[in-house]
């Protein structure tokens, strides 16, 4: 039998003639015209000479026929290569050399750019395809027959390939297969009981695994209906909860939200779930948001390269600071770096995890990936972490972002906690940059509240007592706003090239 996660979404959909997709402008579909959609692309992908295992490179703005694309590229037995549109022609040259896709699909507007890129790395064919069902690949879709076989793949097969955000050198390939893609579905729809009747709001971007395989499979395989909006808009979010049951997002959409005057109790009433992920939600934003509205978001942990490790539970404590426990099949640790045993009860280590989620390897890096795995065949995250004594997992930031101040550890997370919580600091982040003396220094980046006025003395004498010495900050710098990733995530990179010469001379 067929491990091709096409066949299950087919297996699993409802009737026919249910909406799959709520979009504006005319650009809805049911269950039954989407398969037929993406029976369409699927054919228009083998016209174009796209065979099984190759990589198709998709650089679109975000529409439903996004989520056609992912399909049709199932169904042909190809590899979905997303790529995020803000990327420069210069940055697309990175992966399109690296991939090697057998065909790259852009926006109508770069098509003769895209194009004159392909010809000079030696690729074949560039179709495009726009928001508006515009473009060359549309004209083919439209007039391409629905029927094509889905073609048979096995559970260790490429289903996608997915590059890293590459915070610390250039970014790495992925590669995800079917059956990492549908046992993490499966286990977060049972665990977070999605069912028909669900309705979710997508504002996420889908050229991520969190709004294209979290939200968007998660929502498929449980036959639900997805509120399709184009990108994160509170006033369009606020509008949709009334006739949505759950909202998947990243914290940023959550502490917007709070400011939104339509965010009231009444407002959610319909709502049953709240889930956040990508990045670490603010334990404020969480108190704040179960006081405005009467629900608990649950927060949830995962990566490129596994997909979701961990959740809170759906019953039960969701606990603010952690991400819970490990999902149903997978299997999770916290381990010491260097000898990779366990470290003490509650103490910091790294994050480890085996199970079904778990991606084959880096692209055409055998080396980086053979590194990246323990020889018991757990995953080394990268993520640092520690479980609490009621086994709660808590994420304490990234190794790479530990600073080495004259010779102690200091996890950031653990800063920042006493950071957000004097009056006035909206966030905070935490970087280590270069001391003659310390190595390095802890350097604070702060973000006011609108309105508030903290000092740097004020911000040092408030955390007196707080914390060790050594976790002290040397420096608080004051920011209009913390930089972020188009997931959300706080770009630590950025701020430690920004500052590192505070100490120089």
């Amino acid at each position: 039998m067929s491990a091709n996660l096409f066949d299950l979404f087919l297996t699993r959909a409802p009737r026919l003639d249910k909406l799959a997709i709520d979009a504006p402008d005319g650009m809805s579909l049911t269950y039954g015209a989407l398969f037929e959609r993406a029976g369409r692309a699927a054919r228009s992908l083998a016209d174009l000479g796209v065979e099984p295992g190759d990589r198709v490179a998709v650089q679109i703005d975000k529409s439903p026929d996004m989520i056609v694309l992912a399909l049709a590229c199932l169904k042909a037995g190809a590899a979905l290569l997303p790529l995020n549109p803000a990327y420069t022609l210069a940055e697309l040259e990175y992966f399109l050399s690296d991939a090697g896709p057998a065909l790259t699909i852009c926006r109508p507007a770069s098509l003769a750019a895209v194009q004159g890129l392909a010809a000079r790395l030696g690729l074949k064919a560039v179709e495009s395809l726009g928001a508006r069902r515009e473009g060359t690949f549309a004209d083919r879709i439209a007039t391409a027959s629905p029927d094509f076989a889905i073609v048979p793949r096995g559970p260790d097969d490429l289903a996608a390939l997915l590059y890293t955000s590459g915070t610390t050198g250039r970014s790495k390939g992925a590669m995800l297969t079917h059956d990492n893609l549908a046992s993490n579905a499966s286990a977060l729809a049972d665990l977070w009981r999605f069912a028909a009747d669900d309705v979710l709001i997508h504002a996420l971007p889908l050229f991520h695994t969190h709004g294209l395989f979290v939200a968007a499979n998660v929502a498929l395989l449980a036959g639900a209906t997805m509120i399709f909006q184009p990108r994160f808009e509170p006033d369009a979010v606020v509008a949709a909860l009334p006739r949505a049951t759950a909202l998947m997002g990243v914290p940023t959409f959550y502490t917007r939200l709070l400011d939104h005057p339509g965010l009231i109790q009444a407002a959610t009433a319909h709502m049953r779930l709240f889930v956040s992920g990508s990045a670490p939600l603010l334990g404020e934003t969480h108190r704040r948001w179960r006081e405005k509205t009467g629900h608990a978001i649950l927060e949830r942990y995962g990566m490129t390269e596994t997909g979701m490790i961990a959740s809170n539970p759906y019953d039960g404590e969701r606990r603010p600071g952690a991400v819970g426990f490990a999902l149903p099949g997978v299997s999770l640790r916290v381990a010491d770096p260097d000898a990779g045993a366990a470290p003490a009860s509650g103490a910091v280590g790294v994050v480890e995890v085996k199970g079904p989620n778990v991606f084959k390897g880096y692209w055409r890096m055998p080396e980086k990936t053979a590194a990246e795995f323990r020889p018991d065949g757990f995953f080394v995250t990268g993520d640092l972490g520690r479980i609490d004594a009621d086994g709660y997992l808590h994420i304490v930031g990234r190794a790479k972002d530990v600073v080495i101040s004259g010779g102690f550890n200091v996890y950031p997370k653990e800063v920042e906690a006493e950071i957000d919580a004097i009056p006035g600091v909206a966030e905070s982040t935490v970087i280590g940059v270069p001391h003659p003396d310390f190595g390095e220094a802890v350097v604070a980046i702060v973000a006011l509240a609108l309105g508030a006025t903290v000092s740097e003395p004020q911000a040092l004498a408030a955390l007196e007592g707080r914390l060790a010495r050594y976790k002290t900050p040397k420096r608080v710098i004051f920011v209009d706003a913390l930089p972020r990733n188009a997931m959300g995530k706080v770009e630590k990179a950025a701020l430690r090239e920004a500052h590192k010469g505070i100490y120089a001379g």
